[in-house]
């Protein structure tokens, strides 16, 4: 089957303002499965099944498969994602990607790189602007302000070993809500989330000539835009999540599940900050991601000798 599309400007999303709830108490959930490995990819026209089908996307031609789409998306959606939670590596050669993410890497659509979390070696996935551009050019023309935004490359390498565990925590989460009946709508990440609250900052100065660029400082002003968005808002500082989850729950109502990877680096008042935000908090142990109360008290500590590099 052939799937062809004209060429056509990227859509940049607009994240949506949540609604629903932030999520408590977490345990140890296993990988997620079922219908939320769909869910980054549902508002795409692009192959689901088995069968890898031929893709036409700006002049150029796809080999894809259901999987290999759900393997974009998921990269997309989280910007960067460990390999081994993709797809099974080949024990011999752990820190090389499986044949399939090499055949996308073939076709330019990811981007692979060496990397140790704690003592493990793996390897990471991020999209290219290639692969990004797919995604965006066979997006359904139905509800774009409510669909999933995707990411190509590393923006903060710094943050590399943060954001590299976001997914496997998504993946804990999304078992728990499918677990409840629940269905994922999309996942929005931190900085889409700051990029809306840095708009809202900055609306006093936008069309203005004279404008500092300084931005908005009405306390009232940020509490009110925080409650709107439902996120906790103490000391003249809004917290915002690493990632919020949005769903529809059994019964149709919206709603969204807010969380955080703690790392060793949390420490002092924003360790403070975090725990009494009432994000589902996720504990960062080397290469492992586990659940811990909202709270952070239950479960082990964080291991501070755990350490991460990316390899050149």
């Amino acid at each position: 089957m052939w799937r062809d599309v004209d060429a056509r400007e990227d859509g940049r999303e607009r994240p949506e303002d949540g609604r629903g709830r932030s999520g408590g108490a977490q345990a140890q959930f296993p990988e997620a499965s079922g219908e939320g490995r769909d869910a980054l990819s549902r508002g795409l026209d692009l192959p689901r099944g088995p069968q890898r089908e031929k893709v036409r996307v700006r002049g150029r031609d796809y080999e894809l498969s259901g999987n290999d789409v759900r393997v974009m998306t998921k990269v997309g959606a989280f910007r960067v994602v460990p390999a081994n939670e993709l797809r099974a590596s080949n024990p011999r050669t752990p820190t090389r990607p499986a044949r399939d993410l090499e055949r996308l890497r073939e076709h330019g659509l990811v981007k692979t790189a060496p990397y140790v979390v704690g003592r493990t070696r793996t390897t990471l996935v991020t999209l290219t602007e290639r692969g990004r551009d797919l995604l965006e050019a066979r997006r359904l023309p139905s509800g774009r302000d409510s669909q999933q935004r995707f990411y190509a490359g590393i923006s903060k390498p710094r943050e590399l070993a943060h954001d590299a565990r976001v997914h496997a925590a998504y993946e804990r989460a999304v078992e728990k809500l499918e677990a409840r009946g629940a269905r994922v709508r999309r996942v929005v990440l931190e900085e889409e989330l700051k990029s809306e609250y840095q708009r809202f900052l900055q609306r006093g100065n936008r069309g203005r000539r004279e404008s500092r660029g300084e931005p908005e400082r009405d306390q009232e002003a940020i509490a009110r835009w925080a409650r709107e968005h439902e996120l906790p808002y103490q000391d003249g500082h809004v917290e915002l999540p690493d990632a919020r989850i949005e769903y529809v729950d059994r019964d149709g109502r919206p709603g969204f599940e807010d969380i955080e990877i703690v790392t060793p680096h949390y420490r002092g008042a924003h360790a403070a900050a975090k725990a009494a935000s009432g994000f589902s908090q996720y504990r960062a142990v080397g290469a492992r991601v586990g659940g811990v109360s909202g709270s952070g008290r239950s479960g082990r500590g964080v291991d501070p000798r755990a350490a991460e590099e990316l390899l050149p």
